[in-house]
């Protein structure tokens, strides 16, 4: 049998690990979001070096009002930066209460991708390290007896439930917008309610499976 930490130590190094990462890279905590990005991280470095040309919003103001310049001409019926909705000139008094500022556009990109590779690669060798210091680290080319006797020992169909599974996880996580990670951890932590909605389903899947499996089969 494996002997897993103390429930408190568990939630503890999850809590650390969490926090660190947000205060680190101001950004929330994600594994399945962290795949996709380094999968295509030729697509996400381009997106980076276009930021990087308007890290001051000044200057992607200013670059927007060239731009608008050139497309509609400078007459006077042309639209300008000054302009807002419903054909306002003034500008909106919740602007000058804050002195003009808002958030950076740049901050609301997820992390960096070397970052969400360093990522990647430190839960590896976490889990690693963490099985060679214990002892008990072991190549192994099967999920092991439990899931022979629950499930099947037939190595062709084990390669094939687990595909099917990947795939599945894979689009839940999609549609969910994110995975027990981000959710559970990062979502569930800041009361976001669609977190905590898609937490419990999850979760709740999960304790139906597990029941099913060990109850019924």
């Amino acid at each position: 049998m494996i002997t897993y930490w103390p429930w408190w130590a568990g939630a503890s190094g999850l809590a650390l690990t969490t926090v660190a990462y947000a205060l680190a890279t101001d950004r929330s905590f994600g594994v399945s979001s962290a795949w996709d990005r380094v999968l295509h991280w030729r697509s996400e470095r381009h997106l980076e070096r276009l930021e990087e040309e308007f890290t001051d919003d000044q200057a992607l103001v200013d670059a927007l009002a060239a731009a608008t310049a050139e497309h509609f001409g400078t007459g006077p019926g042309a639209p300008t930066p000054q302009q807002v909705s419903c054909g306002e000139t003034q500008p909106r008094p919740d602007v000058e209460a804050t002195g003009g500022k808002s958030p950076s556009v740049t901050s609301l990109r997820p992390a960096p991708v070397v970052t969400q590779a360093a990522l990647l690669v430190s839960i590896f060798l976490g889990g690693w390290i963490a099985a060679v210091t214990s002892g008990r680290f072991q190549l192994r080319f099967d999920m092991g007896p439990g899931f022979r006797n629950l499930v099947t020992a037939n190595p062709t169909a084990m390669i094939a439930l687990l595909f099917v599974g990947g795939v599945l996880v894979g689009f839940g996580t999609r549609l969910a917008g994110g995975c027990s990670s981000g959710h559970g951890l990062n979502g569930c932590g800041r009361l976001r309610p669609v977190s905590i909605v898609a937490t419990a389903v999850f979760f709740g899947t999960a304790v139906g499976v597990s029941f099913l499996l060990w109850k019924v089969i």
